[in-house]
């Protein structure tokens, strides 16, 4: 640490999320991660000796778990391994209702997470009160011990004493409050300028396409050309990165503005055309497309399968396009993760990896271009810090092949390894070829197994929620109400395996299952597959009773169930529906938020339980034209 350690001009810092969050299963946010405890120190804690050695005060839980305990409640990781074992003497911070996430748990009291070393719950709603009476009653009564509610206060008094905070000025009245002139000065854009040139990785370069002289005409395509949002991708103003424009960013530079000023500068042409298209007087020397993933945050990036722009390749179709027409292809491809692109990397002479470059778009064009004279102002030095997947299905990454097993290695050989990347020096002997790469995403080889949604319980990452017309609302209790209906658990094979819907038939209700991220169920509706539950009512429906699944954005689509069940009043029957019957616009199915929800203005008592998406549908299956 710097002699300065924590003066004025200094802040705290914290290192999360605390800990293996990025080994989940399939790589789900917030998932679980079944490495081996070895595993978790090697790779996953690596990253918090170097940030606590550097002086972080606080650590941030995370939300995933560690062999299905979840690491809030989890004492070992957060204070046998962290405080005791580490040697942390600063607080561990929750996560956004993190603790609400411990099984018997809730977001209003969780006693095991503080427990298990939690020493600042995060409750970003009203729910802070009740937590605070009931965490000072779980005290009171020695579920919480007051050695451990003394230690958390100890910790958080020793990091703001370090601070100096009872003896600094209000942060007001600090030297560096009000200089907003210092947000994004040029010495601080300098050096994100360098982190976007080194971080790049050029992954093919074709008879030396690259780097290109700035006198060429230029064309530059792709709709991340002239985007400085999608190039910043997600907690980028907005929590999701998105509906953002070049205008929200003051100073920062699109990649398509680096190039025009380079190009421009040495007497090259440079011209943005977003789809690719020009007249033949313009036909450029070479296009550079930019393109990528829209940007995401969180559980909004989780997908089934790393193929990039499943079911619409539009951007492929631009590549395609272009090198029809006898242009040189340069990629610039905008990720926040490597993705299955054979396609793609086919279509390319040249494949530069730029993953999420930010506000410095022009480091790009830094590395893309020699100076007028023809000289390389700056090589290539960005290696793969994650392997590149052979399969739409090949999550695992950085598998060790030289040491694993000769099943493992039969099991997982990535297309390009861990710690590739190409440089202006590199040899054709070098290089992994990536021509003439298989296109075959193989979904006709992905087994596709059942996906309970509620099955005697409700099933992660899902909710169950009821709404009607003026108010939404999730359930944390066994009995809940709005104005349109009453839901209760009830016993149908084994305790509260089923839910008993009461609609009073006077306004539409809703009763359902929702996440706050949107999942990707395109492997479900680009097979036969179907949402099927098992349901009765008691009472003859007057009224259509709709079953319907609904995307990010409030798309939705619904089918009529009514007259199946009203066809065996009383009894429990099973219902199948084709997702097909869900398929019509404006549903996106690799964005669902909703997967199951029944809503009717009639009047009834509905009981329903077992909700799957059924792989294999029954023949008795509703399709869509029935």
């Amino acid at each position: 640490m710097s002699g300065d350690f924590l003066s004025d001009q200094r802040v705290l810092s914290t290192v999360k999320h605390f800990l293996g969050d990025g080994g989940t299963e399939k790589g789900i946010d917030q998932g679980d991660n079944i490495a081996s405890e070895q595993m978790l120190v090697d790779v996953h804690a690596q990253g918090y000796v170097g940030g606590l050695n550097a002086g972080a005060q606080s650590v941030m839980a995370s939300f995933n778990s560690w062999h299905g305990e979840k690491n809030h409640g989890n004492k070992y990781l957060l204070t046998d391994v962290l405080k005791d074992r580490m040697g942390f003497d600063g607080f561990v911070v929750g996560d956004w209702n993190g603790h609400g996430q411990i099984p018997g748990c809730t977001n209003e009291s969780c006693a095991q997470a503080a427990n298990a070393g939690l020493d600042i719950f995060m409750v970003p709603t009203a729910a802070w009160k009740p937590l605070f009476e009931n965490t000072v009653a779980q005290v009171n009564s020695g579920e919480i011990s007051q050695a451990r509610l003394d230690d958390a206060v100890s910790r958080i008094l020793r990091v703001k004493l370090r601070a100096g905070l009872f003896d600094k000025p209000s942060p007001a009245n600090r030297p560096l409050s009000g200089k907003t002139e210092l947000i994004g000065q040029a010495s601080h854009r300098e050096v994100a300028r360098q982190a976007v040139r080194e971080s790049l990785v050029l992954l093919k370069n074709n008879q030396n396409v690259l780097p290109l002289s700035p006198k060429l005409s230029v064309l530059v395509a792709g709709d991340a050309a002239d985007n400085i949002g999608k190039q910043s991708g997600g907690w980028t103003i907005t929590w999701q990165g998105t509906d953002n424009k070049n205008a929200d960013f003051p100073g920062a530079t699109s990649i398509y503005s680096g190039i025009e000023q380079v190009v421009n500068q040495a007497g090259g042409q440079a011209m943005l055309s977003v789809n690719g298209e020009f007249t033949e007087q313009q036909k450029p020397d070479v296009a550079i497309v930019v393109f990528g993933e829209e940007p995401y945050a969180e559980g909004n990036g989780d997908i089934d399968n790393l193929e990039y722009q499943r079911g619409d390749k539009r951007d492929l179709a631009l590549l395609k396009q272009l090198k029809a027409q006898g242009i040189p292809v340069v990629s610039v491809f905008i990720s926040g993760r490597p993705m299955w692109v054979n396609a793609e990397f086919n279509a390319s002479d040249a494949f530069v990896a730029a993953w999420l470059p930010g506000s410095e778009g022009q480091g790009i064009a830094d590395v893309l271009f020699t100076d007028a004279d023809g000289k390389i102002k700056h090589d290539f030095g960005g290696k793969l810090s994650f392997s590149w997947p052979a399969t739409p299905q090949q999550t695992t990454v950085n598998v060790p092949l030289a040491t694993e097993s000769a099943e493992v290695k039969a099991q997982y050989q990535p297309l390009i390894p861990f710690g590739y990347g190409l440089t202006y020096q590199s040899t054709a002997s070098d290089a992994v070829m990536l021509d003439n790469l298989s296109e075959d995403n193989l979904a006709a080889e992905q087994t596709l197994a059942d996906l309970p949604l509620f099955e005697r319980a409700v099933k992660s990452p899902w909710s169950m929620y009821i709404a009607n017309s003026v108010e939404r609302q999730a359930l944390s209790s066994s009995v809940a109400q709005n104005n349109a209906l009453t839901i209760r658990t009830m016993d149908r094979v084994v305790q509260e395996d089923a839910r008993l819907v009461s609609f009073n038939g006077s306004e539409q209700g809703v009763v359902g299952l929702i996440s706050n991220f949107p999942r990707d169920f395109r492997a479900y509706s680009n097979s036969d597959s179907a949402l099927s539950l098992s349901i009765k009512s008691t009472t003859s429906l007057q009224k259509p009773l709709w079953l319907g699944m609904a995307c990010e954005g409030d798309c939705r689509q619904q089918v009529d169930i009514a007259q199946q069940v009203n066809s065996k009043l009383g009894e429990w029957q099973s219902i199948s529906v084709s997702l097909a019957c869900f398929a019509r616009e404006p549903m996106d199915f690799g964005k669902i938020t909703m997967p199951f929800y029944l809503a009717t203005e009639a009047k009834g008592d509905i009981s329903f339980s077992d909700v799957v998406i059924q792989a294999q549908p029954s023949d008795n299956t509703i399709q869509c034209n029935e």
